[in-house]
Order: C-alpha cells, then sequence, then structure tokens
C-alpha cells in the first residue's frame, strides 16, 4: 500500500473517531494492514477478512472467506468497516458493499477506497505547470491524439488474481456509499485513487 494511500485512511479514521470493533476487508496481515492504523490503537476487537489463508495474522484475527458472503458475521457487528484496493479484483463487488453495509453498526463508519478515473484531457495526466504537463499539452494540441485529447489516467492492471473495474468519484458516492449518511471523498495520488467514507444511519 503507497503511504500516500495509508495516510489517508488514518487521516479519516482519526477525524471520524472511530468506535470499535473493526473489520478490515481483503486485510493482509502486517504493518501494511489497515487494521494497524495509528489512529486505531486503541481500538480492541480487530478482525481481517481475506480469501487466502495466512499462517501469522501478526495479531490480527484473520478470516479466510469471500467477503461477498461474510455469513461469519451477524448484522450489526463492527463499529467501523475499512476496505482498500480490493473491489476492483472482486468480480461481484456489489455483493461485497451489501455485506459490508448490513455488518456495520447503525452509527458506524464505512471507508472504501478504490483505483479511480476523473476528468479527461492533458490537465489531467500530469499537473499544468509542470514540465510534463506542459509537454503533453504541448503535444496534445500539436498531434490531436485521442488518448491525449481524451484520455485520462488511471492504474495499470494488477491481476490478484483478476482486475475488473476501476471506479469513478460518482460511483463511489452513488454505489458503495448508496443509503448511508455524511457522505464524503477524497482523491489521493496520479494515477488517481479514490477514498470514500460515510456513516450508516442510526
Amino acid at each position: 500500500m503507497s503511504p500516500e494511500v495509508y495516510a489517508a485512511f488514518n487521516r479519516i479514521c482519526r477525524e471520524e473517531a472511530i468506535d470499535g470493533p473493526v473489520l478490515e476487508v481483503g486485510a493482509w496481515p502486517g504493518p501494511d494492514s489497515l487494521l494497524n492504523l495509528p489512529a486505531l490503537a486503541t481500538i480492541h476487537g480487530k478482525t481481517g477478512i481475506n480469501q487466502d489463508a495466512f499462517p501469522d495474522g501478526g495479531g490480527i484475527d484473520m478470516i479466510v472467506g469471500n467477503a461477498n458472503r461474510m455469513d461469519m458475521f451477524g448484522d450489526h457487528s463492527f463499529g467501523c468497516v475499512l476496505c482498500n484496493a480490493t473491489l476492483e479484483h472482486d468480480a461481484r463487488f456489489w455483493e461485497t458493499v451489501a455485506e459490508i453495509r448490513r455488518v456495520t453498526k447503525p452509527g458506524g463508519v464505512i471507508v472504501i477506497g478504490v483505483p479511480g478515473y476523473r476528468g479527461m484531457g492533458p490537465l489531467r495526466l500530469a499537473p499544468p505547470r509542470s514540465l510534463v504537463g506542459r509537454l503533453i499539452g504541448l503535444l496534445a494540441t500539436v498531434t490531436k491524439h485521442d488518448a491525449l485529447v481524451a484520455g485520462t489516467s488511471t492504474l495499470g492492471v494488477h491481476n490478484f488474481p483478476g482486475d475488473y473495474y476501476r471506479f469513478s468519484e460518482q460511483a463511489v458516492r452513488d454505489v458503495f456509499l448508496e443509503g448511508l449518511v455524511e457522505k464524503q471523498v477524497r482523491w489521493v495520488m496520479t494515477p488517481p485513487r479514490v477514498i470514500g467514507w460515510a456513516r450508516k444511519p442510526s
């Protein structure tokens, strides 16, 4: 996980004053796990779910399972559910999103990060005042090439084991966070990653 994304999740969890227990969907044990965020240091009850088995969860309760169907957790089990860089690899991500909503307590926080895309044209490929941005702008003007004029930057394919989707801010806000309140969205890095978070109504 990139340090920028990790820091963004930490800021969000600190600002939202997370109450436990906490579930990470698509969790990997170790220092990069979202369950090890400094903002969650005092939270008791941290669980990660992943389809792969890990011999050592590094102090995290790791569950092997498919997040499309998290029957091992009852309704309203978690005060916070975190998910990053997972839904693009989930062929049926809408089922996972529904399960995330189901297992979150009323008033609980859901934070989801995915690779995204935004806007089109040379201004979205690099900062316009940077050398690269100026060169791309010049090339777009001279060549009128579709990739430069109407394209956008997005994270390349990274099969793990599959890689199916990229998401817009609208998808994060209107699909992932549907039915939730206090919705917010933050963009991080280039190519863009989009992080959305909201609360389940009380």
